[in-house]
């Protein structure tokens, strides 16, 4: 029984993963004493994937993607620090870590709290924003010195923890120095992303990664300011487009009418025209309003008989001796006593019947 257990023990070994998994980033082979590394043993290393080859704790040979038949000449950190001969019969300790290499794609990012920025339309504003990128592998070797250490297995949400926190600083500084407004934000999403990736690189190869791609899905700003200009386009709407709502509202009044299977159509015509018409008009006075406020002139001024005074070029009323704007006197007519007829200020007798004025 000792003797079948000891060349049970050398039996030629195949070493391999099937990555039956999306998420797994490194996986230790299950080395015991009955499945140690021997002479000839064979090593496959998958398309999207490394080997490395660990003695106590030191990362000693790397394999790329292939069929290796092990041997002194394929390992040789490995045995150059175990002293082995050629063609090694005694089996060698070594642990076996396989890297998956491939993108770890769909990974959600997003702003925990939201981001300060200055901004030329409204001051300082607050955003926030979320989307997806994806990571891989670059340097199996460093990956493993600097992140995994001899976990026996590390999935893409463990390295998440460190890689969402350098995506957001990348975002935050790539909108920060980009200074461009908020509105003009979601014309950018692309070359946003685009510097995310460049400026990153250096930040994600101390740990052995890469980021390959980041998708920005929305940038958003608080629900008070996306409500102001909301406000702001309907003031601009009913500015320039009231005779079209007007409109709107008589189309729709025809088609509720001719809808109405019970009474007059015509009358329920009359109502519905009446009724956009009526709304329409009250729309059009709160603009015009708005407008008054401009030339500082009530509804009732603009009624009035109206004349622009000669300094300053506002309307005015007629009735005024100073203008109200600029405070210049303005100019009165006056009338013959004897003819009533109208005379200048610098007349000394009446044009019409020679009286003196």
């Amino acid at each position: 029984m000792g003797l079948f257990g000891k060349m049970k023990k050398q039996i030629l070994k195949v070493i391999e993963w099937e990555d039956n998994t999306k998420d797994t980033l490194v996986y230790r082979y299950p080395l015991t004493d009955r499945t140690e590394i021997m002479n000839s043993s064979t090593l496959v290393v998958r398309p999207s994937q490394v080997a490395l080859f660990v003695h106590k704790g030191q990362v000693c040979d790397v394999f790329a993607p292939g069929t290796y038949k092990l041997s002194t000449e394929n390992i040789p950190i490995i045995t150059k620090l175990l002293s082995l001969p050629t063609g090694f019969d005694s089996p060698i300790k070594a642990e076996v870590y396989y890297v998956n290499t491939k993108q770890m794609t769909g990974i959600k990012w997003g702003t925990a709290n939201p981001i300060m920025m200055r901004d030329k339309d409204f001051g300082t504003v607050r955003l926030r924003a979320y989307g997806v990128f994806s990571i891989k592998v670059e340097n199996a070797k460093k990956f493993m010195e600097e992140v995994f250490g001899t976990n026996q297995i590390y999935k893409t949400s463990d390295i998440c923890e460190q890689a969402k926190p350098m995506v957001l600083q990348a975002f935050t500084d790539a909108v920060a120095e980009s200074k461009i407004s908020a509105l003009d934000l979601a014309a950018n999403y692309k070359e946003f992303s685009q510097t995310i990736v460049d400026t990153s690189i250096e930040d994600f190869a101390k740990f052995g990664l890469k980021l390959c791609t980041i998708v920005i899905e929305n940038i958003s700003l608080p629900k008070e300011v996306e409500t102001a200009l909301d406000e702001r386009s309907k003031l601009g709407i009913l500015d320039d487009k009231m005779g079209t709502y007007t409109q709107y509202q008589a189309a729709n009044a025809m088609r509720d009418a001719a809808k109405n299977p019970n009474g007059n159509n015509m009358a329920g015509l009359g109502v519905g025209l009446s009724s956009g018409m009526t709304v329409g008009g009250m729309f059009a006075q709160a603009v015009n309003g708005v407008k008054n406020k401009d030339t500082g002139l009530s509804q009732n001024q603009e009624n009035e008989e109206l004349k622009e005074c000669p300094e300053c070029h506002k309307k005015i009323k007629k009735s005024v001796k100073f203008c109200p704007e600029c405070g210049a006197k303005q100019p009165q007519a006056k009338f013959c006593p004897n003819c009533g007829a109208k005379v200048s200020e610098n007349n000394k007798f009446c044009p019409e019947c020679g009286e003196k004025l």
